[in-house]
């Protein structure tokens, strides 16, 4: 299914950030942040989040942490590559993007085999999802059997696409806490949130809370649906988030991952359930958000699908006015670069369809 989100502008030669704002003489949480609300539009850094979200507010972050999920491979006649790893599925294959230097590799055919480091040998089985998908994801098979983790821990390098003014430590992709395993690429939105940040927020009456999407690779985004993804909805954050939503006090996602996750466990009437595996959930225009109220994210790039997701929660009139006030105001694209808070509607809207937990 493509994705076309309503959102248009065009990104500035000079908005990418080439390398992480620590070394642009800027700790983490000293981004900028742009608050967009209806009728309002303010100029912030990361660091005043604590003032902006109220107390009651709920904050949903992913604990997924990053893989160095890319490879060098060579193809069975010669050729070098760069592999990027997306996922490990269920039965043991894994999901890959073949690379070239500067975009996706499409020389490649179901059966061709890629060598790798450590004496592995990956066989390319057939385009991921399914055979209709474009030719950039592949299911493909490592032989002998290994484990991921262990394999890209041992030779692997954080993604890196050409925005970047050079390779940066798996430190530097990571957000401060990461706990579990899992992610090809940063989920980046909550890498501005540092220890002191998260500190001020629970001492203002915020409330954060855990749950797990490991997010796949981000290259295929002009017009085509996010890959299937893994995911972990712990009972504690469901609880919180439909009492938080019983008592009419906002839940603020922390990045896409995190609404993707939410919103793949809630129901018609906003309540959400514990759960985990695979989603495949594609929020847009025609799908809209149930459980989320409002979402931190990075700035993604024009017609990428995380638009539509973005849409999906505030709407395309507020995320147009966010990305055009981004634009004219100079912030930075892409994982190390600046932050943006949609709060389409006030704290303290009431959800009467949840039931209280007397009753359910």
């Amino acid at each position: 299914m493509s994705v076309v989100p309503a959102t248009r502008f065009v990104l500035p030669p000079d908005a990418e950030a080439h390398e992480p704002p620590e070394r642009r003489g800027l700790a983490r949480d000293e981004v900028r942040l742009l608050v967009a609300r209806p009728g309002a539009v303010e100029h912030r850094r990361f660091l005043d989040l604590a003032d902006v979200l109220e107390p009651g507010d709920l904050l949903v972050v992913n604990t997924s942490a990053t893989l160095p999920a890319a490879l060098d491979a060579r193809h069975h006649d010669g050729r070098a590559m760069t592999l990027h790893v997306a996922a490990a599925l269920d039965d043991g294959d894994w999901v890959v993007e073949p690379r070239r230097p500067h975009g996706p590799e499409t020389g490649v055919s179901a059966g061709d085999r890629l060598v790798l480091p450590g004496d592995v040998v990956l066989t390319l089985v057939a385009p991921y999802p399914d055979e209709d998908a474009p030719r950039r994801l592949w299911r493909a098979r490592p032989g002998p059997p290994v484990d991921l983790v262990g394999h890209l821990t041992t030779h692997g390098r954080p993604i890196a696409y050409g925005h970047l003014a050079g390779r940066f430590p798996l430190g530097d992709h990571q957000t401060v806490y990461a706990t579990r395993p899992g992610s090809a690429e940063m989920p980046s939105a909550g890498r501005p949130l540092s220890e002191r940040l998260l500190v001020r927020l629970v001492a203002r009456g915020v409330t954060v809370a855990p749950l797990v999407l490991h997010a796949g690779v981000s290259s295929p985004e002009k017009h085509e649906p996010p890959m299937p993804e893994r995911y972990d909805v712990p009972v504690a954050t469901a609880r919180l988030v439909n009492s938080a939503r019983r008592a009419g006090t906002r839940v603020v996602a922390v990045g896409t991952t995190v609404v993707r996750a939410l919103e793949t466990v809630a129901a018609p009437d906003s309540t959400v359930s514990p759960g985990h595996g695979w989603t495949d959930l594609v929020l847009g225009a025609h799908r809209p958000a149930r459980a989320v109220d409002g979402l931190i994210s990075g700035l993604h790039e024009p017609e990428a699908s995380h638009l539509a997701l973005l849409e999906a929660v505030a709407g395309p009139e507020l995320v147009g006015r966010a990305y055009a006030a981004a634009v004219r105001e100079g912030y930075l694209w892409h994982e190390f670069g600046d932050s943006t808070l949609l709060l389409p509607g006030p704290a303290g809207r009431p959800h009467p369809s949840i039931p209280s937990e007397a009753s359910s």
